[in-house]
């Protein structure tokens, strides 16, 4: 498959090598040429240029892997060539003191579908810091990592949940593109826990035999 990575960050770096790793075409894409050259020499990629050149590359699927304020910007610019494009948005919009920067708007995913109505978008990666999609695979007392995905088209799902596997981990239907904002919800709440608690967030889910009471 041909994957574009928007973002020369920790994320595009993470994913995008595993994603080289699994046998896929990667092409890095930038705002900053030279990072963008350097990111690609270290996973082993495809190629390199701009956000552009890497979204153009992507027949297969297009990483969003920027920062949350630049998303609508940037994908306006793109919307053309991202037009039927499996854009797979992993960005979380979590600011200061662990907020949601969303609000009660719409979620960050849902903002890329309307700044590029004719890309395909799915939420997806977001749960995790970058090092857990480093390990090979990511597999904790036994159980492989479970990765939620939301999206309305089910061919660029289908996609998705096959780069969910390439890493090693299970994908989990977690509905349409409008519960990604659910998603993103759960990172913040997660993170806050995690980093600005210092706790073990899961222990606040029940195992699943006695989820049901």
């Amino acid at each position: 498959m041909r994957i574009g990575v928007l973002g020369t960050g920790n994320m595009a770096d993470a994913l995008g090598g595993q994603w080289a790793r699994a046998g896929h075409e990667v092409f890095v894409g930038g705002r900053d040429a030279a990072r963008a050259a350097g990111l690609a020499a270290r996973i082993g990629a495809a190629g390199h240029g701009s956000l552009r050149d890497a979204a153009e590359f992507g027949d297969g699927a297009v990483l969003f892997a920027l920062p949350y304020g630049v998303g609508e910007e940037v994908v306006t610019g793109l919307a053309d060539a991202l037009r039927g494009r499996v854009l797979v948005d992993c960005c979380n919009p979590v600011g200061e003191g662990f907020t949601l920067l969303t609000g009660r708007g719409p979620a960050a995913a849902e903002r890329l579908a309307a700044a590029a109505p004719d890309a395909r978008v799915v939420k997806a990666f977001n749960l995790c810091h970058e090092g857990v999609w480093r390990l090979t695979p990511p597999v904790f007392d036994g159980q492989r990592l479970a990765v939620p995905v939301c999206g309305d088209d089910t061919e660029a799902l289908d996609v998705v949940r096959q780069l969910v596997r390439d890493l090693g981990c299970e994908p989990y239907d977690a509905g349409g593109l409008g519960r990604a904002g659910l998603v993103e919800s759960t990172a913040a709440l997660l993170i806050g826990l995690w980093v600005g608690g210092g706790v073990d967030a899961r222990a606040i889910v029940p195992p699943f035999g006695r989820a049901g009471g």
